[in-house]
């Protein structure tokens, strides 16, 4: 990990709230060292202390539940100008991580220390900002919880391809961690796509060849193959 010095202007552009209705001294707070990491950087592991709240400048890091280098189910992505609320809840909790943070890119991040979290939190405009991202996450996660529990692998898959352009350049192994499945599945499921001419399959390559197709069978309507 390479330190380095935070921008406040950049990081306010991401986080507005740091311009409408900033918490108290958070200026003096953010001019500390930031961290920049490589891809597959494990930011935060299951079952162990929160070391800070991340707030990200650029790049993305991907918070999964199940172990970081093995078989795990994608809750969400935390992308520039978002928040982690697994680490939000393990401050407010004082409680283990219940989740492991790996960083998908090239990733630059603010590591806010657990007692200025909370002291942010203690000035009202901040602690709504953070329940209002808890109630949108809250929403997104029981549609995840749904979508394991009744929808099929297929389904989820043509899901996962859809909505990131017409050339994916993922692995199986990546697309199999988001879904919290194993490569093998998914390599299956992507052939019987690419048999029915609705992807075309190229090393760490996918292209959709025709996503009206997939945008029915992750509806649950599959046309005939």
């Amino acid at each position: 990990m390479t330190p380095t010095f935070i921008d406040p202007a950049a990081l306010a552009a991401l986080y507005p709230i740091l311009v409408d209705a900033p918490p108290p001294g958070w200026l003096d707070d953010v001019q500390r060292a930031i961290i920049d990491v490589p891809a597959g950087t494990v930011l935060f592991d299951e079952g162990r202390a929160c070391a800070g709240f991340p707030m990200v400048l650029s790049g993305a890091v991907r918070v999964a539940r199940g172990a970081p280098q093995g078989r795990a189910i994608e809750l969400y992505r935390v992308s520039p100008g978002e928040i982690c609320i697994v680490s939000a809840s393990c401050l407010y909790g004082d409680a283990p991580l219940s989740a492991h943070g790996v960083a998908v890119e090239a990733t630059r991040l603010l590591l806010l220390p657990g007692p200025v979290f909370m002291r942010w939190c203690a000035h009202e405009p901040f602690r709504h900002y953070v329940f209002a991202v808890f109630a949108s996450r809250m929403a997104d996660l029981i549609a995840l919880a749904e979508a394991v529990a009744f929808q099929r692998l297929d389904q989820r898959l043509a899901a996962a391809l859809l909505g990131r352009g017409g050339t994916l350049s993922l692995t199986h192994q990546q697309l199999a961690d988001e879904l919290g499945t194993v490569r093998e599945m998914v390599t299956r499921l992507l052939k019987r796509f690419e048999q029915s001419g609705w992807v075309a399959l190229g090393r760490e390559r996918i292209e959709l060849l025709d996503p009206i197709a997939l945008r029915h069978l992750a509806a649950g309507a599959p046309p005939a193959m």
